[in-house]
């Protein structure tokens, strides 16, 4: 069986790496007191947190991928900040705005006194290079546009504390867009260098209550907090600098290293806490968190530009052949509740389609014969001689994907479709996933609180998960829908409110009716922690941020 090796919790725990010698640790398994009452925050100490995997680049557009957005959270602000209970857009950097009728204007008032960590102003000036860079990209310095502004066209400075950016036509996302993690605020000086030096934390200069005091590339880096920060979220309880006095993130790859360190008291947090993991790490009395990352659900893109999957009865079989209750219940646990639709049931604009999820194997069967593809004495169907045999690599992000693909393969199997379930070295997989004939299907997500998540997964120029024409990938030859992307570019322009969520609903729909993806469960991003850790937060989307933490001495 596939999944006899994920349940086995009691494996012997690995010795931590030498990285943590010197660092302030608690020896033995912390009480088991899991209470978060009310109590007065401590100051001080340095929190130990674990990472599954080391960040690749901080150009806070980049910061969609998690390890990126674990670190940029705490060193940038934002213009504005999206309450995580409520959603709504409260003042930050920015102390008010305004937008008017059309959403083709935004003018923003800024806070005084706001310094980046070198000491330059974070005033308008600042604020319209961000935009200017993240709404138009800098092609000489390889800096990408960002996934969440949409018709963008400039800047304006009114005076220091103010600043208006333009758009070529209504943008009523981009307000959420200057509060989420690919919009965090950087100095001149780290827009001035190039892309690929932007993976050195040290470079990326922001204005947030922790600063990057050094970094060992790959292995760990130390954040020490800002005496003088003084501009957190406006409405949050927490006022002033970060109760810590500094954060010290280490890659640790393995589960085993992860978990054996947080119970032993090596560490106060960790991230990516697998399913199987989580009762027995709860039962010794630690704390579980599984913030939602309330956007496109961990699901199977399918690339129809290959002529396997061409076919949208071929599609739809697929779809029905993939039994996502089960996958849940065999691979996951309550923490990742089962897909019903494109986007989390916590998302702006959601829908329920779990009619037309519904798991049928006959149907599957069904559509496979109309669609000519015989099943050969040999268990795998077959049309013109040509077997139905399709690869996906597995995404090491996303948890548990090489199980979950591998649960999906076996039911396929059923059903006389082969799937390849493929790991390569990190640049074979990422330019197969980029060649339509190589990987016919493809893992996706994305987590944002807005119906604009929906465009940036599959959008031409976004992310472009379906890879269509016109993206990003520079194999594929014809598969483009212009009636998918005419609903991407309505949503994205709509001001009225209501009707953007229905727009919303209508492109959830459509991409189920022509089975462009298999949404397979909601994903939260699954962290641990010790009972002593207080105060720790999730952003909307579920990255942590350590402000308001502190250590219980």
């Amino acid at each position: 069986m596939i999944f006899s090796n994920l349940h086995n919790p009691f494996k012997k725990i690995k010795t931590l790496p030498a990285l943590f010698a010197g660092a302030a640790l608690v020896a033995g398994v912390f009480a088991v007191n899991t209470s978060q009452a009310a109590q007065t925050p401590k100051k001080g100490g340095t929190l130990v947190y674990l990472e599954q995997q080391s960040h690749n680049n901080l150009y806070p557009p980049a910061g969609g991928f998690y390890p990126n957005g674990g670190v940029l959270n705490q060193i940038t602000d934002k213009l504005t900040y999206q309450n995580p209970q409520t959603l709504e857009i409260e003042p930050w950097i920015a102390e008010s705005w305004q937008v008017n009728a059309n959403a083709t204007e935004y003018t923003f008032k800024l806070r005084r006194g706001v310094t980046f960590s070198d000491g330059t102003p974070l005033d308008a000036t600042a604020v319209a290079k961000n935009f200017d860079t993240f709404g138009l990209g800098n092609p000489a310095l390889k800096h990408p546009v960002s996934e969440v502004i949409n018709n963008y066209v400039r800047s304006e400075v009114i005076d220091p504390l103010t600043v208006r950016f333009h758009f070529s036509a209504p943008s009523p996302g981009f307000l959420q867009g200057t509060s989420v993690i690919g919009s965090g605020l950087v100095a001149l000086s780290t827009l001035a260098r190039p892309f690929e030096e932007l993976g050195d934390p040290t470079r990326i200069i922001g204005s947030g209550p922790f600063v990057v005091e050094s970094a060992v590339p790959g292995k760990q880096w130390v954040l020490k907090a800002r005496k003088d920060y003084q501009w957190g979220p406006a409405k949050l309880a927490h006022q002033g600098p970060a109760l810590l006095d500094s954060v010290k993130v280490i890659v640790a790859g393995e589960d085993s290293v992860r978990i054996g360190a947080l119970l032993s008291g090596q560490a106060h947090f960790i991230r990516q806490l697998q399913a199987y993991d989580e009762k027995r790490v709860q039962d010794q009395g630690f704390v579980i968190y599984a913030p939602s990352t309330r956007g496109v659900n961990n699901s199977i893109a399918f690339r129809p530009d290959n002529p396997l999957v061409e076919d949208v009865r071929v599609r739809k079989a697929l779809l029905h052949a993939t039994p996502a209750h089960e996958l849940v219940q065999t691979v996951f646990s309550k923490n990742y509740p089962v897909a019903t639709s494109v986007v989390a049931a916590s998302a702006l604009g959601y829908v329920n389609l779990s009619e037309k999820l519904k798991f049928d194997p006959a149907l599957a069967a069904r559509l496979l014969d109309e669609a000519g593809w015989t099943l050969t004495d040999k268990g795998v169907r077959q049309k013109d001689g040509i077997p139905l045999v399709l690869s996906a690599y597995f995404s090491p992000p996303q948890p548990q994907n090489k199980e979950t693909l591998q649960f999906v393969a076996q039911q396929w199997a059923k059903l006389g479709v082969k799937l390849n379930v493929l790991a390569g070295d990190s640049g074979s997989r990422v330019v197969d996933n980029l060649d339509p004939q190589k990987t016919p299907v493809a893992p996706a997500m994305v987590g944002r609180a807005d119906p604009d998540v929906i465009k940036s997964n599959y959008y031409p120029t976004n992310r472009n998960a379906l890879l269509q024409k016109g993206g990003v990938s520079q194999k594929v030859k014809s598969f483009i829908d212009p009636e998918l992307n005419r609903q991407f570019e309505a949503i994205a322009s709509e001001v009225d409110p209501q009707k953007r969520l229905q727009l919303t609903a209508q492109v959830q729909n459509y991409l189920i009716d022509q089975a462009y993806v298999i949404p397979l469960f909601e994903e939260p991003q699954v962290f641990a922690g010790s009972p002593r850790l207080k105060g720790i937060t999730f952003e909307a989307v579920g990255r942590p941020s350590f402000y308001s933490a502190w250590i219980d001495k």
